[in-house]
């Protein structure tokens, strides 16, 4: 039996403001105690859709890569990237690169390209497939993700206070429809895009829909499960 260690964070955010939200990440992912720590959609910058695109080698982020060098973590966090896209970066002790793309804008993220293809990341042997918010929603995308061969299907989302109910029929039926593990990193708290509230409740849902782990809507809370696998997938 293989495990993994995952926990998704829904820090509280400043509004365009990289440097403060990146020291907030990287104290999320030392309480966290995990090898991979998932964040929310565009989380480095708020959902403000005309922040400006962020680099991965932007200097704002020194402190959250050596919050990962200190605790040996992998981070996915979202940002706008070059394209311009609404990106996923996957962050670690050796620095920062777009892992992912939003493949599924919204109607109001005209600003933003559709991302070229599903991605997988490789940590530890398991293969991470990984999507953005309305991503989760689009069966297709799902599905070619999962012909990737993943072990676990990876979020970064943001929803209305209502929305979390949506966020754990959509993990239950990835985890029914193709034997795997989910984890959600929801928006908590006010951001940009009209959202005064946001729904939080960031979960990990176990292969056959039982609850691993959830957090609650309030800013700042952590959910981390240890997700099992009998065998590892092979490519």
């Amino acid at each position: 039996m293989r495990s993994l260690v995952i926990a998704v964070a829904q820090p509280r955010i400043e509004a365009y403001d990289v440097a403060v939200n990146a020291t907030r990440h990287a104290a999320a992912v030392r309480a966290a105690a995990a090898r991979v720590v998932v964040f929310p959609e565009m989380s480095l910058t708020g959902y403000e859709l005309d922040a400006p695109e962020l680099a991965p080698d932007d200097p704002r982020l020194a402190p959250l890569v050596e919050a990962c060098a200190a605790t040996d973590t992998v981070v996915l966090a979202g940002a706008p990237v070059d394209g311009p896209y609404i990106g996923m970066l996957a962050i670690d002790a050796t620095g920062a690169r777009v892992a992912y793309r939003k493949q599924h804008p919204h109607t109001s993220e005209e600003r933003f390209l559709p991302g070229p293809s599903p991605e997988v990341l490789e940590v530890d042997g398991w293969r991470l497939g990984l999507a953005i918010c309305r991503d989760t929603g689009v069966a297709e995308q799902v599905a070619q993700t999962a012909a990737l061969g993943i072990n676990a299907y990876v979020a970064g989302v943001l929803d209305e206070p209502a929305g979390d109910v949506v966020v754990a029929e959509r993990a239950k039926r990835v985890g029914a429809e193709f034997g795997v593990w989910t984890a959600i990193a929801s928006f908590a708290g006010p951001t940009g895009g009209g959202y005064t509230e946001s729904a939080g409740r960031s979960g990990i849902w176990t292969p056959d829909g039982r609850v691993a782990a959830r957090a609650g809507r309030t800013p700042g809370e952590i959910a981390r499960a240890t997700m099992v696998a009998e065998s590892l997938a092979q490519v």
